[in-house]
């Protein structure tokens, strides 16, 4: 029984850092157009940190303001 509760515990961690990851995603394709990238730049953006949460995070905020 009590593996139940760690197991459930450890899925809602999981869920929190997949949403945790769409959230940043959708903010760093929105930060992207509104810096005023191309629509295709913010799609690349969007994919990167999708797939690559925090090294696309990262390599995103070092190159936003350039």
């Amino acid at each position: 029984m009590e593996a139940l509760g760690i197991l459930g515990l450890f899925l809602f961690f999981l869920l929190g850092l997949f949403l945790l990851n769409i959230v940043t995603s959708i903010w760093a394709y929105r930060d992207s157009i509104r810096k005023g990238n191309s629509k295709e730049y913010a799609l690349i953006v969007l994919i990167g940190t999708l797939f690559f949460p925090l090294i696309g995070l990262i390599v995103y905020l070092f190159i936003r303001n350039s």
